[in-house]
């Protein structure tokens, strides 16, 4: 399932985030008064005036192509709104059914939109990713350089989600290739006023994406490798790329945080929380950016594989990953795989965004069959995007901070109807130029933006 939303205004929106007091009530609010700006490139296009939301299932289901004439016409969903809440709701939202309905179709009196409580659900974990940047240490004066900035108890708080209701239960570390461990990411678990909220416990493990140009060389120009995962069944045609499978997967004995590989780590966190709360409804959300987004796949897959994703009375615990500008992970029997083993994956990608078109520029979903039928030779080689997907359509290739941005994602979900929030008049570049002054809070966006696309081109070869 793919849905297209054009590109914001060329200027500084503003966007609103719902209070700790309306996620708490079950609010799927997706635009409130403004409390966050975020300032957009001077080389940005000028708007479309169309929105297209395209919806279709990866694994070849029809496509509708719908088409809005104005932006003005899109309804902004108001936390007063009637719907079901989120505590009944919650195994659809979670994509137990592959996200079916939660996409309203067009109509001739009315126009598609992405579920509230989906979106709202969205942006939600998108921030507890954006959490892992804010936390980030990039001072490399600093004793944690490159590791989490504070300490478990507070890490939530100190990124700005002081009342995100999660506890952070464990750190994540992980050795790219020829580099010692480095902080990936965090688990944490849902409070019970949270928990009552959600209808049920969430166990939620967040991930990071790259930060050097190392890092992207590694993990987007490597080959296929089988996973082997279980040693009873290896399956050896299930194949991922192999960057992320090293960082997955690698030992550093020299880290002094933490011991074992990123998998060991996060098998044993996880799987200790689903026994603690064993005689609770559970579930396991994975969510992650970039890279990030690859080893939350990883994680779901291995969970699913090795039979760990069930609770005291033997039931499946749902597993859910949502990734944010993922990269492709496997081959087409690691999709197929996935899906066996009922793996839920969204994903939310910007069409624009080069990232989410590797590895398999070439050899792809897309190439793997001849007329829709007849597999080639070199299927088995052909990597393939898993899970449904929401495709965002914002910006161009030519400005790589932002199309590559976290942070201009969830903007573009929360206000989905640019125009109302623009403020005209206002020069874009003075704006940007007051906005990077005066939120001196939001400085990592700009680290993180001038790392990553000093990575992007060099592994792109630019």
């Amino acid at each position: 399932m793919a849905i297209h939303l054009t590109n914001p205004p060329p200027g500084l929106y503003t966007t609103k985030t719902p209070s700790p007091q309306q996620h708490r009530a079950g609010s799927h609010a997706t635009a409130t008064a403004a409390t966050a700006a975020v300032a957009m490139p001077q080389t940005m296009t000028t708007p479309s005036s169309s929105l297209v939301v395209n919806t279709r299932q990866m694994a070849a289901a029809p496509v509708v192509t719908i088409r809005r004439r104005t932006v003005e016409r899109e309804e902004i969903i108001s936390s007063n709104s009637i719907s079901p809440s989120l505590a009944s709701m919650w195994r659809e939202v979670q994509g137990e059914n592959n996200w079916e309905g939660m996409i309203t179709p067009s109509s001739p009196s009315s126009s598609a939109r992405l579920h509230p409580l989906l979106r709202s659900e969205i942006i939600r974990y998108g921030e507890l990713v954006a959490a892992t940047y804010k936390a980030f240490d990039l001072d490399a004066t600093s004793k944690r350089y490159l590791n989490c900035k504070h300490g478990k108890a507070r890490m939530l708080a100190e990124a700005g989600m002081p009342g995100a209701g999660y506890a952070v239960t464990r750190y994540i570390y992980a050795a790219a290739p020829g580099t010692p461990s480095r902080w990936i990411g965090y688990v944490a678990v849902s409070d019970d006023a949270t928990s009552r909220r959600l209808g049920r416990r969430d166990i939620v493990v967040s991930f990071r994406g790259t930060v050097t140009g190392s890092e992207w060389v590694a993990n987007m120009m490597s080959s296929l490798s089988p996973a082997r995962f279980d040693p009873a069944d290896p399956r050896p045609d299930v194949k991922v790329e192999s960057g992320f499978l090293s960082v997955y997967t690698s030992d550093d004995a020299t880290c002094r945080f933490t011991c074992g590989s990123c998998r060991n780590q996060l098998l044993s966190e996880v799987t200790r929380l689903i026994n603690k709360y064993k005689h609770e409804d559970v579930s396991v959300t994975l969510a992650g950016h970039s890279m990030g987004s690859s080893l939350a796949i990883l994680l779901g897959y291995d969970l699913a594989e090795l039979g760990l994703n069930r609770d005291g009375a033997g039931r499946v615990v749902l597993v859910t990953v949502f990734s944010f500008a993922g990269p492709r992970v496997g081959n087409t029997a690691f999709k197929n795989r996935c899906d066996e083993l009922g793996v839920k994956v969204l994903r939310v990608v910007n069409v624009n965004d080069p990232i989410t078109k590797l590895p398999g520029i070439f050899l792809n979903e897309n190439s793997r069959v001849l007329g829709g039928k007849l597999e080639l030779p070199w299927s088995s080689s052909c990597y393939t995007h898993v899970g449904v997907e929401i495709a965002l359509d914002f910006f161009k290739a030519r400005d790589p901070a932002c199309v590559h941005d976290l942070e201009a994602y969830l903007g573009l979900l929360k206000c989905p109807n640019m125009t109302k929030v623009m403020k005209e008049g206002e020069d874009l570049v003075s704006k940007a130029k007051k906005f990077v002054l005066d939120q001196s809070f939001d400085t990592w966006r700009w680290q993180m933006a001038a790392i990553q696309v000093g990575g992007l081109v060099q592994a792109l070869g630019m």
